[in-house]
């Protein structure tokens, strides 16, 4: 069953906290992992899973954080991981399995945004590296303690606006640029969120890739000042404008995502302020960021994720879902 990409009038919406959309669900016994879960829109998807009940796994490319950030928060456990070396992913992802566990929630939140041009690995552009395929390889890696039953959940971006996937050239060699390779990652996360949720069905594993909204957390770490001024996130006196969600709105929607009854047997789809998104409208390449909504269609093509799919199955070698 394909799931149709319109709204479902959740009730939801932009300003919706991670809290509020977990109002009534009891997370007790449930095991999640959040990538990303020390800082951000991910610590804060680390809180509500936890005070709902959950147990929470953080992997955590810098450890000493992640305790910092996550000190007093109940049920929750810290690993290594840098999704940016696949043997890091690989050794995580079997330090995992050995513990015989399964995984109910599995939230890829981590991520880097419009980064100088940085190679990882044999040579990759490192957006796409650490946004994509690191997280390709760690569901990978970890579907066979994934449950039936699991949800997957892929935080893109508004961003997969400004590029589809470059066949040509995804890893940079000529012509980088930041905010391209930023879109393409993002795309990317769309694409594999449509792919596993065809391949995870029969299982009743859904996957969801969703636009959390803009907050003003660390990812914007790369960002010149000047630019902030540019798009319009600072006022003239330097503050944060409204075109900014609170980090506990920013959480809402992958939360939602994760746990709601609402999307039980529905996925494949890309959601932004808890709901399904519509389809966008139209060729809207020039429009100014903060007026795109919706999905592009190359975002959700079916045959683009399966390509994609082969692509990163051939750069990571891993691939146990479809094999």
């Amino acid at each position: 069953m394909t799931t149709p990409q319109h709204k479902i009038g959740s009730g939801y919406g932009a300003t919706s906290t991670a809290a509020e959309v977990l109002t009534g669900i009891d997370l007790t016994g449930k095991l999640a992992l959040v990538t990303g879960g020390y800082s951000g829109i991910g610590l804060e998807t680390t809180r509500v899973l936890a005070n709902a009940g959950a147990h929470v796994i953080v992997p955590a490319r810098r450890r000493a954080t992640a305790e910092e950030a996550l000190a007093g928060i109940a049920n929750t456990e810290i690993d290594e991981l840098d999704l940016a070396d696949l043997d890091s992913v690989d050794a995580f992802a079997g330090r995992f399995l050995a513990t015989g566990r399964r995984l109910d929630l599995l939230i890829g939140s981590a991520g880097i945004m419009a980064c100088p041009e940085t190679r990882v690995g044999p040579g990759w552009e490192a957006q796409f590296a650490t946004n994509h395929l690191g997280h390709f390889a760690l569901v990978n890696h970890l579907w066979p303690a994934i449950a039936d039953g699991a949800r997957v959940v892929s935080v893109s971006s508004r961003g997969h606006h400004f590029s589809p996937i470059r066949w040509d050239d995804v890893h940079f060699g000529h012509d980088y640029d930041r905010w391209l390779a930023y879109g393409q990652a993002k795309t990317a996360n769309v694409l594999f969120a449509v792919h596993l949720d065809r391949l995870g069905r029969h299982r009743g594993v859904r996957a969801f890739a969703l636009h959390p909204g803009s907050i003003m957390t660390n990812l914007l770490r790369h960002i010149p000042r000047d630019e902030w001024h540019a798009h319009g996130w600072l006022d003239e006196q330097g503050n944060p404008t409204d075109y900014f969600k609170t980090p506990e709105a920013g959480a809402a929607t992958q939360v939602w995502a994760a746990t709601s009854p609402q999307l039980d047997g529905m996925g494949g789809v890309y959601l932004e302020d808890c709901d399904i998104a519509e389809p966008a409208p139209g060729e809207d390449g020039v429009t100014a960021v903060r007026h795109r909504v919706g999905v592009r269609d190359y975002a959700i093509d079916t045959g683009e994720a399966a390509r994609l799919w082969a692509l990163s199955a051939d750069l990571t070698g891993v691939d146990t879902i479809s094999r």
